[in-house]
């Protein structure tokens, strides 16, 4: 019988999450992105929007991975009630960006443990930004550079768009896709990471 532990699953296709598990000595035995509806429900609030698909990502993943240990997030970006996700286009990009210019936004990263025995383990973590006043000029000169792509809020804060903030408290890892505290903590107390 193996006393190893199990392998682990990354439920995601996002690089920056495979980096910044690098960054710990992480590098998970296989990645397995996840294709599940992630449109929010009606009047779902952000937090509890990437709460709900981090944790449907480690079930999805979980169901074709038995005996793994499977990982999965999602990241979520809220102006008050309202959800910004990736935008479509450069368009939708602007439209965020002018949205978070001058103001305070949060971040929130669901982050889900799915044991080999179904137990699901999971973390919320919120980190709040703010945006210095951004000109015309400088929101068109970031979407003209296609940052933006694929990044929920429509910006990268580990590129060119980390000179917009001019205030962090919480996780900046949680802004780039993963929060590596909480991320480690939850493979600390199902023993699969030793402290």
């Amino acid at each position: 019988m193996s006393t190893g532990k199990p392998p682990l699953v990354l439920a995601s296709a996002s690089p920056r999450r495979l980096e910044l598990l690098a960054r710990i000595g992480i590098t998970p035995d296989r990645v397995a992105p996840t294709d599940i509806d992630e449109n929010p429900l009606k009047a779902e609030l952000p937090r509890l929007l990437a709460a709900r698909l981090s944790a449907a990502k480690a079930e999805a993943a979980g169901a074709l991975a038995p005996g793994a240990l499977v990982l999965a997030a999602d990241t979520v970006v809220g102006v008050g009630r309202r959800i910004l996700g990736k935008p479509a286009d450069a368009a939708e990009a602007r439209r965020f960006l002018a949205l978070l210019s001058g103001r305070r936004h949060h971040v929130y990263t669901g982050v889900a443990l799915r044991t080999p025995d179904g137990r699901l383990r999971t973390r919320l973590v919120d980190t709040i930004l703010a945006f210095q006043r951004l000109t015309e000029a400088q929101i068109e000169d970031y979407v003209a550079g296609e940052e933006w792509r694929g990044k929920a809020g429509g910006y990268a804060i580990q590129g060119r768009a980390e000179v917009f903030v001019r205030f962090l408290a919480g996780s900046h890892s949680n802004v780039v896709g993963l929060p590596l505290f909480e991320t480690a903590q939850l493979l600390r107390g199902v023993g699969w990471l030793s402290p």
